[in-house]
């Protein structure tokens, strides 16, 4: 009988130890921890025996500790981006620019319907632009200039009213520019040095997928 009495305060002991492990949040962010390469240890402080990641150096929650911003610009990180940022579901703002990152734009970052500023830029990201991003509903900012991209510029993009800044320079993107939507007022030089990039599209005279094949 004893036994079975220290067993059961043993368990309940364990259910109120804090750990990171028991917040969806903490565990998205220490999987793209363990993913990436941090030779200036900038993750030093993303302990994940804490209750959730608040605490931790580069993310910012609001005030009913959800992860509402992920700042890692400019930061020396290598490796990759992983599905699991899809569950950050209050993000606002997904900062990872200038750094090192490869792979690519997992599909998964659709599901962050509050997110405001996506910014890629200046990694070495390949793969396409996944169409998934157009159900950002939110999103002001995308940047994802000066990497390697491939593939057309998916249309669902020109459904975000939101959108203010598109930037895809520098990539190897195909097809045609859009014009409908939030594209009417983004500059075109905001998509130069993509070789087989052709546009502003004409409606109704053009395939968006030319020079895709």
């Amino acid at each position: 009988m004893a036994s079975l009495i220290w067993l059961w305060a043993f368990s309940v002991t364990l259910t109120l130890i804090p750990s990171v492990f028991g917040n969806s949040e903490g565990d998205a962010l220490y999987t793209l921890r363990r993913s990436l390469t941090d030779p200036d240890n900038v993750f030093q402080s993303w302990d994940p025996t804490l209750v959730n990641p608040c605490t931790w150096f580069h993310v910012s929650c609001d005030q009913d500790n959800r992860v509402t911003r992920v700042d890692l610009g400019n930061s020396n990180l290598s490796g990759h981006l992983v599905p699991e940022l899809g569950k950050l579901e209050h993000l606002q703002y997904l900062e990872l620019y200038k750094n090192n990152i490869q792979g690519t734009i997992p599909t998964e970052l659709g599901n962050l319907k509050n997110l405001i500023s996506l910014d890629l830029y200046n990694n070495n990201i390949s793969g396409t632009i996944p169409p998934s991003l157009g159900k950002l509903k939110s999103l002001v900012f995308l940047r994802l200039n000066d990497n390697r991209l491939t593939g057309p510029i998916p249309r669902e993009l020109s459904g975000i009213s939101s959108l203010k800044v598109v930037d895809v320079s520098n990539n190897d993107l195909c097809g045609t520019i859009p014009t409908s939507g939030p594209f009417d007022h983004i500059p075109l030089n905001n998509f130069e040095n993509n070789l087989r990039l052709e546009g502003p599209e004409l409606v109704g005279l053009a395939s968006y997928d030319t020079n895709c094949s």
